[in-house]
């Protein structure tokens, strides 16, 4: 009997879950075409995940220019700039998150570096999706 009420509890909160998805407050690109823009928060993740597989089943290398992104195709190719002091980098979306409130894109280490934000940690960024 218990293990039909956790059973069901879990089925209800996957049914809740997939209710609410559609009303996210995280901003949406304008398009999923080349070109489409979304500004919000990025964080970096590094040694911790260093070497667990990913999302998409590749293996996590914090020296690749990867990120974690929560809707776009694995393998899109997105422009990260750091709005506060204008440096780019592109990555490849290869995972999934953040899931952590108000962020969009979840940057490998190396990114992270290219970008500058490593002894920030969060920073506002732009995305803009490239071919």
């Amino acid at each position: 009997m218990k293990k039909e009420f956790i059973f069901t509890i879990f089925i209800l909160g996957i049914l809740i879950l997939v209710t609410f998805t559609g009303c996210s407050p995280y901003p949406k690109f304008n398009k999923y075409e080349q070109g489409g823009i979304q500004k919000g928060y990025a964080s970096w993740y590094g040694s911790k995940f260093n070497g667990q597989k990913t999302a998409s089943g590749e293996i996590y290398d914090m020296n690749q220019l990867t990120a974690a992104h929560r809707y776009l195709a694995f393998g899109r190719m997105v422009k990260v700039t750091n709005l506060k002091n204008g440096k780019s980098v592109t990555v490849r979306i290869n995972d999934r998150g953040p899931f952590v409130n108000k962020r969009i894109i979840d940057l490998s280490k190396a990114a992270a570096l290219e970008l500058d934000m490593t002894s920030d940690g969060v920073v506002m960024v732009e995305l803009v999706i490239i071919k």
